[in-house]
């Protein structure tokens, strides 16, 4: 586009998502400047390194004076510290938002710290990857991925159709949710798949029975897939389910419900009630490809070893 969207833009943490967002902002010319800051001196001196802001604070406050963007990409336990530090430096008219992947905790974390005049819109970008810190993002990260907001009562349109129109230059489709009902979408879809994985992976580390080279060496598909969640920042998800407890127990608590009805399915030679099952969750799979989010390309994707003619 030939003009920004945003004068200056404010990117207060550089991980996987913040630094994916300075690089398709640069990249788009999305705004004009971008500042990027966080609270470690080595951190921002890579993310300097890697070029991907034009001006570089360890003080968040600092960072977000004159901006009229504002993102906290910062661990979901995090916000509420954060926004009390930048609140009184936060210019009038500023789009405050985030990118965490639970959205009650944020709103009761950052609400009261909002200056007035300042719109605050939480976000959450559905997507990422296992790798985290500066060198981790990439400008098509959010290409074809949602972006959910869970704007407030009374939040002003225009600021949300302005933080909407840049989530899509970034490449983002955007929906609208309630915080709660993302919260528990989000419980299903990412945060109990997430802790099944961490789960699974710890308890094959915990068998006697089988050593941790015999689980590397074997490893089938499946089991790396669960490594790759596993693999996952740990903060970032010690936040999550610190941050969103009541609906994962909620899931957890249907899964448990659900793991059981299998158990009783394999122990008594239930084929039909197996068979019915593994029927309906392949055609979940099906969906989610031609929504477009997962490739259908064989072992999902992965380079597959060379071999001699």
């Amino acid at each position: 586009m030939s003009e920004p969207q945003f004068e200056r833009l404010a990117l207060i943490g550089i991980g996987l998502i913040g630094s994916s967002i300075a690089r398709v902002a640069r990249e788009r010319n999305l705004a004009r400047e971008i500042v990027v800051s966080t609270r470690s001196a080595e951190t921002l001196t890579r993310a300097e390194e890697l070029d991907l802001g034009d001006r570089y604070c360890l003080d968040a406050g600092e960072a977000v004076e004159g901006a009229d963007l504002v993102v906290l990409c910062v661990p979901v336990g995090a916000n509420g510290a954060v926004a009390k530090w930048i609140a009184p430096s936060l210019s009038p008219g500023a789009i405050l938002t985030d990118v965490g992947s639970t959205k009650k905790s944020v709103v009761d974390q950052v609400r009261p710290h909002v200056p007035n005049g300042v719109h605050f819109i939480p976000g959450h970008p559905i997507a990422g990857t296992e790798q985290s810190g500066p060198d981790a993002g990439f400008s098509t990260l959010f290409d074809n991925r949602w972006c959910i907001l869970t704007p407030e009562q009374g939040v002003d349109a225009a600021a949300t159709e302005k933080l909407s129109a840049f989530w899509r230059g970034c490449g983002s489709n955007v929906d609208m949710m309630d915080a709660d009902h993302h919260d528990l979408v989000l419980a299903i879809v990412s945060h109990l798949p997430h802790l099944i994985a961490y789960n699974i992976v710890g308890t094959a580390d915990d068998l006697a029975t089988v050593t941790k080279s015999e689980v590397i060496k074997y490893s089938a598909s499946g089991f790396r897939d669960f490594t790759r969640l596993a693999a996952s920042d740990p903060i970032m998800w010690r936040d999550v389910c610190l941050n969103n407890k009541d609906a994962i127990l909620e899931m957890l608590s249907r899964f448990s419900e659900d793991l059981s009805a299998m158990q009783r399915a394999i122990r008594w030679g239930d084929g039909d009630a197996l068979f019915d099952l593994f029927t309906r969750t392949r055609g979940i799979r099906r969906s989610i490809i031609e929504a477009g989010q997962e490739t259908d390309a064989p072992d999902f994707g992965r380079a597959q070893p060379k071999t001699d003619d």
